[in-house]
């Protein structure tokens, strides 16, 4: 059967990979944690997505943000890291930082004391976030790994990259299964959208063409509890 969970290591329902000589557990939240560097990265929070479509007209439930930032909460609850990224896009749009309600925002603010916090910029955030502790930057490299918001096709090696909002779709037994993922081939990789209210993109899409080594890339599907490690062999488009 080609489909299985991925093996546990230290916490429940994770994946390990290895990118660039760096292991890194692959959470079911759709966190990245590096033990060695104590180091948790999240992609495309995309807070304050549903005020900023209410100013466009469009009318969502708004309550993206405290959703979002209770997973996050509770994922550096879990791994307690010395140092977080968030890789881009953390805010829909470049005001959103300036619209958090205030006790959003001292949440938000609590949980950088204590340990470094890195924002890099996207581009639906380009500037840093008003009002916010953290240091922003455009990207950032660390031992081995360059970590960005829009994978480059010229760098490769070691980079831990967003922007795509990667899934993945599999067929079994007549059933369609499509779920967020961690796309990598060893080399990179790409890290699903956090968000509460953002959307995604098949790793099969002509947008990932050139990315990944096709013979070696794995989808790392994100189920309710626990991440699956699906070879790129079954993987569906659409």
């Amino acid at each position: 059967m080609n489909v299985h969970p991925a093996p546990v290591h230290n916490h429940e329902g994770v994946a390990e990979i290895v990118i660039a000589g760096e292991q890194a557990l692959c959470d079911p939240c759709g966190a990245l944690y590096f033990p060695a560097l104590e180091l948790l990265c999240v992609s495309d929070l995309h807070l304050e997505k549903g005020s900023s479509l209410a100013r466009r007209g469009t009318l969502l439930p708004p309550y993206d943000t405290a959703a979002t930032l209770l997973r996050l909460q509770a994922v550096i609850d879990r791994y307690r890291p010395r140092t977080v990224i968030s890789l881009g896009d953390s805010f829909h749009d470049a005001d959103g930082a300036a619209r958090l309600p205030d006790m959003i925002r001292a949440d938000l603010a609590a949980l950088t004391v204590g340990r470094s916090w890195f924002w890099v910029a996207g581009n639906h955030d380009p500037r840093p976030p008003a009002g916010l502790p953290g240091e922003t930057v455009e990207a950032l490299a660390l031992g081995n790994l360059v970590f960005r918001h829009e994978p480059s096709p010229k760098q490769s090696e070691g980079e831990i990259a967003g922007h795509l909002h990667p899934c993945a779709r599999i067929v079994q037994r007549g059933r369609s299964v499509r779920r967020r993922c961690f796309a990598t081939d060893g080399v990179r990789a790409i890290m699903p959208a956090f968000g509460a209210y953002t959307g995604s993109l098949n790793v099969l899409d002509r947008a990932y063409a050139g990315l990944f080594q096709r013979e070696g890339l794995m989808a790392y599907m994100i189920g309710a509890r626990r991440v699956f490690a699906i070879a790129g062999g079954i993987l569906q488009p659409g």
